[in-house]
């Protein structure tokens, strides 16, 4: 099978038009968000049906929500409220995709040209690097990732 390119993307740090420029130049065809909560208040340009109007009328681009693939809201609370440790949260959330079994629940081809939103400026500490190394490690290494 050819690789599939994924790209992903975290809104915090940037405004809007250097978002919407990194989708248009590396081509997204789809946001993929895979926040739990993606209707806050904070999230400014990114909130949920905010997003997914100017995707659409900016760029082309279709909006999913994703929630299989965040960590729930215990494991959130563990890591960002009571900064825990983020080796801990690595495990439990890994262990979390194990359960979810999200490799039997999504197909290659659905990631093709499609872009994980979060909110996480850099992919360093961040769910949806970890989402694509997990499915890479369960797709044979399929999946080509640029981090924008």
């Amino acid at each position: 099978m050819t690789q599939i390119n994924v790209f992903t993307i975290g809104f915090t740090k940037s405004n809007a038009e250097h978002f919407f420029e990194r989708l248009l130049k590396a081509g997204v065809k789809k946001i993929i968000d895979v926040r739990l909560h993606n209707t806050s208040q904070l999230a400014g340009f990114a909130k949920a049906d905010d997003l997914a109007y100017f995707l659409k009328n900016i760029c082309n681009i279709e909006y999913v929500h994703q929630p299989i693939l965040a960590p729930t809201d215990t494991i959130l609370k563990a890591y960002k409220k009571e900064k825990g440790d983020w080796d801990v949260y690595q495990d439990h959330f890994r262990h979390l995709m194990e359960e979810r079994k999200i490799e039997q629940r999504l197909k290659p081809d659905m990631l093709q040209g499609a872009c994980l939103l979060c909110s996480e400026a850099t992919p360093c500490h961040c769910h949806r690097r970890l989402v694509c190394e997990y499915l890479n490690s369960k797709w044979g290494g399929l999946l080509s990732v640029k981090h924008l």
